[in-house]
C-alpha cells in the first residue's frame, strides 16, 4: 500500500488555483523532487502532505502509522533554547523529559542543591520507565553528524546553522516520509555534500523541493512537476526530463495555437450574417461557445522572465589589488596574507564553509573594510552594484512597487523611462502581486525583487552574496546567461556547484585558519587542483580505568601511521607525456559530441522517432558521459605525476 495517496485534490488561496485536481502517489523507498516556477504552491503541497493543511476538495489517504516529518524553506525568527532541547523537542513526551533532564543537569552542575538531586532522580526515573535514553543516543548521534554544539543557543547561531538544527530535529524523528523545502538553502558545500550522502544512506523515502541542480541529480528517482496546479509525474532522471518537459511544452503551444486558430475561424463565421444563425447551423453555434468557454478556463503559461543587465561605463583595467591582506575578528584570523589581482571582466567565486569569513572577504575587496595588514588597492570609475543575501535591502511592510521605485511610477533602464509595473512584470510579478507588501512574499519572490532592485542600477561590478537561494531552477538558467554576457566584473559567493561550475573563472576558497587559495576555473575544477587532504593516522583510545590492557593503543601506533602516502617518486613516462598531451583534444572531441546528442534530444521531434533510434542515441550519451569522466580521471592522474 502507499504512504500516501492523493486523489483529485484541489487547493486555491487567491488568485487561480494551486492544485486543481492533483493526484499523487508516493511509494515506500521513492527519493521524489517536486519541481516548479516560484508561488506555484510546491510549498502548499508539502504542507498538504504533512498534514499542516487541509485540502479545498479532493482526498489525502494515509497508510496506517505512516509518520511524516517536514523542514520549511523559512527558518523560523523565533527560535529559542539549545541546540539540543529543539532537536528532542521533535519528539514529543520523550523530548520534553530529555530537554527537562538536560535543562536540571546543567543547573546541577552550576549549584549542588538537594532539591535538584531529587527532580534529577525522578526524571531519571520517568526516562527508564518511557524508554528515552535510547532516543537521547538519537539525539546525540544526529547532533554529532551534524556537527552541533548540544549546548549551544539557538538564537546566536547563523542562519545556516539555524537549518542543520532544524535538519537534526526532523531526522531524529525516523520519519516514514521525510518532506525537505529548499534542504540546501544556507548551507555550505560540505553540509550539503554530507546532507547528500547521510539521505542517501539512512532516509528510505523522500518529497524534496531544491533548485540545486546537483542535489536533485544526486538523490532523486523521480521527478514531479507541479504547473499551472497540474501535477505530472516523469519517471527519470532530471536531465531526461528537462528534455522531455521542453518538448512537452512545445506540442502543448503547437496544440493551443491550432485551437485558436479553429476558434478565429469559428468567430469569423459567427460574425458572417444571416446564415450563421438558421438552425441548421444551431449545432456549429454551440460548439463555438463550447471553444469560448474553453479558451477562457485555458491557463497559459506565464511568460519566462525578461531580466538585462546595465553597464555602466568601463571600469580602469585594474579594479583591485590585495598584497599581503590579513584580516582578524578578536585575534581570530578570518583572512591571512592573501595576495591576488581582480581585473575587469573577472568572474570570481568565493567558496568556503559557513562563518569563514565569505561576506568579510567581499568587503574586504571593495575597500568597506580595512585590512589589519597588508594593502587593497582599487582601480578607477568602479560602480558597484551588491545584492544581499539577507534581504537587509528590503522594507518588509511596503510593497514590492515601493521597495523598487521609492513612489515614483517609472524606472530608469537602459537611459530609457520605464513604468515601474512593467518592469516587474519582467520579473513575473503582477499587478496584483506587486502591490503585496514584501513580507508576503516568498523567499524565491523576495530574490526575484532584489534582483530587479540590482539589475535597475547600472554597474560595472556586481557582488552577489548567495543569489541563488529560493530562486526557481528556470530563473537560475536565465540569472547563469546573464551573469555570461556581463561585460563586468563579478564578484560570487555560492554554495550552488553547479551554478559556480557555469558561471565563474576562478575561484578563491577558504581553506583554514584564514589560508584563502586560488584556482582557475569552477568549483569542480577547484576539486581537480587542490592538494589531497592529509591522512592522519586515527586517535587513540583513552585507556579505562578499569581495563589493565589500557597501554594497547600504544603498541598499535605504528600500524596507523603506516598509511601515511609518500610522495611519488616517480616521473612520467614517454608514452605516459604523449597520453596526457592528447588528452586535452580527446576530452574536448568528447565535450562536442555530449553536446552534439544534447541538443538533438532536446528537439521534440527526437522522440517521435522510431524506438530503436532513441535507445540507440541515448545508449551512445551514456558511452560519450563514461568516456568524459574516464579521461578527466586519467588526465587528473597523470598531472598528479
Amino acid at each position: 500500500m502507499p504512504l500516501i495517496h492523493l486523489r483529485d485534490v484541489h487547493l486555491q488561496f487567491t488568485g487561480p488555483p494551486l492544485l486543481d485536481g492533483a493526484g499523487l502517489t508516493i511509494d515506500r523507498g521513492e527519493r521524489i523532487c517536486l519541481i516548479g516556477r516560484n508561488g506555484e504552491g510546491k510549498t502548499s503541497l508539502l504542507r498538504l502532505v504533512n498534514g499542516q493543511t487541509e485540502p479545498d476538495g479532493g482526498e489525502i489517504v494515509r497508510g496506517q502509522g505512516v509518520a511524516t516529518a517536514m523542514v520549511e524553506q523559512q527558518v523560523p525568527a523565533d527560535m529559542a533554547g539549545s541546540i539540543f532541547d529543539l532537536v528532542a523537542g521533535g519528539l514529543a513526551e520523550q523530548g520534553e523529559l530529555l530537554t527537562e533532564y538536560h535543562r536540571v543537569s546543567r543547573q546541577l552542575a552550576e549549584c549542588d542543591e538537594p532539591a535538584l538531586h531529587a527532580q534529577l532522580d525522578e526524571l531519571t526515573h520517568r526516562l527508564e520507565l518511557a524508554g528515552a535514553w535510547r532516543v537521547e543516543q538519537q539525539v546525540e548521534t544526529a547532533l554529532s553528524r551534524m556537527g552541533l554544539d548540544p549546548d549551544a543557543e539557538v538564537a546566536h547561531l547563523s542562519a545556516g546553522m539555524k537549518r542543520r538544527a532544524l535538519l537534526a530535529r526532523a531526522l531524529v524523528q525516523q520519519p516514514d516520509l521525510l518532506l525537505l523545502d529548499e534542504p540546501t538553502n544556507h548551507l555550505d558545500i560540505a553540509t550539503i555534500e554530507w546532507l547528500e550522502e547521510f539521505l542517501l544512506r539512512h532516509v528510505e523515502t523522500l518529497l524534496f523541493v531544491t533548485h540545486d541542480r546537483r542535489f536533485l541529480r544526486r538523490l532523486a528517482t523521480r521527478v514531479l512537476d507541479l504547473d499551472r496546479g497540474r501535477l505530472t509525474s516523469w519517471a527519470c532522471d532530471y536531465d531526461t526530463y528537462e528534455a522531455r518537459k521542453e518538448a512537452a511544452l512545445a506540442a502543448e503551444a503547437a496544440q493551443q495555437a491550432e485551437f485558436d486558430r479553429r476558434l478565429a475561424q469559428e468567430e469569423k463565421w459567427i460574425r458572417s450574417g444571416i446564415l450563421a444563425r438558421r438552425t441548421r447551423n444551431e449545432g456549429r453555434a454551440r460548439r463555438l461557445l463550447a471553444m469560448r468557454r474553453q479558451r477562457q478556463e485555458r491557463r497559459d503559461r506565464p511568460g519566462t522572465a525578461r531580466m538585462q543587465l546595465q553597464e555602466a561605463e568601463r571600469s580602469g583595467r585594474l579594479v583591485a589589488e590585495l598584497k599581503g591582506v590579513s584580516f582578524a575578528y578578536d585575534d581570530r584570523p578570518i583572512v591571512r596574507d592573501l595576495s591576488t589581482v581582480v581585473m575587469r571582466g573577472d568572474r570570481i567565486g568565493v567558496i568556503g564553509p559557513n562563518g569563514a569569513g565569505k561576506s568579510t572577504l567581499l568587503r574586504l575587496i571593495l575597500g568597506e573594510l580595512a585590512p589589519t595588514a597588508g594593502t587593497v588597492r582599487h582601480g578607477t570609475n568602479l560602480q558597484v552594484a551588491y545584492f544581499d543575501q539577507l534581504h537587509a535591502q528590503l522594507d518588509l511592510q511596503e510593497s514590492v512597487v515601493e521597495n523598487l521605485s521609492h513612489g515614483s511610477d517609472t524606472v530608469s533602464i537602459g537611459g530609457r523611462k520605464k513604468h515601474v509595473y512593467g518592469y516587474l512584470q519582467e520579473f513575473l510579478f503582477t499587478p496584483d502581486r506587486a502591490k503585496s507588501p514584501v513580507w508576503q512574499l516568498s523567499g524565491g519572490e523576495r530574490n526575484r525583487l532584489l534582483l530587479a532592485r540590482l539589475l535597475a542600477r547600472p554597474s560595472n561590478v556586481l557582488v552577489m552574496d548567495e543569489p541563488t537561494n529560493d530562486l526557481d531552477i528556470e530563473t537560475l538558467d536565465l540569472l547563469e546567461e546573464l551573469l555570461l554576457d556581463y561585460p563586468g566584473t563579478v564578484l560570487l559567493v555560492s554554495h550552488d556547484r553547479e551554478f559556480l561550475n557555469n558561471v565563474v573563472t576562478s575561484t578563491l576558497v577558504f581553506e583554514g585558519d584564514g589560508r584563502v587559495g586560488e584556482y582557475a576555473g569552477g568549483y569542480d575544477d577547484w576539486l581537480a587542483q587542490r592538494k589531497p587532504p592529509a591522512v592522519e593516522p586515527p586517535p587513540a583510545e583513552k585507556p579505562k580505568a578499569e581495563k589493565p590492557k589500557a597501554e594497547k593503543p600504544k603498541a598499535e601506533k605504528p600500524k596507523a601511521e603506516k598509511p601515511r602516502p609518500r610522495p611519488a617518486a616517480r616521473q612520467l613516462k614517454y608514452k605516459e607525456k604523449l597520453e596526457l598531451e592528447a588528452l586535452p583534444g580527446r576530452i574536448e572531441q568528447l565535450e562536442a559530441r555530449q553536446r552534439q546528442l544534447h541538443a538533438a534530444m532536446a528537439d521534440p521531434d527526437f522522440y517521435r522517432q522510431d524506438r530503436p533510434r532513441i535507445v540507440e542515441t541515448t545508449a551512445e550519451l551514456e558511452a560519450v558521459d563514461r568516456q568524459l569522466a574516464e579521461a578527466f580521471a586519467r588526465w587528473e592522474e597523470l598531472e598528479a605525476l
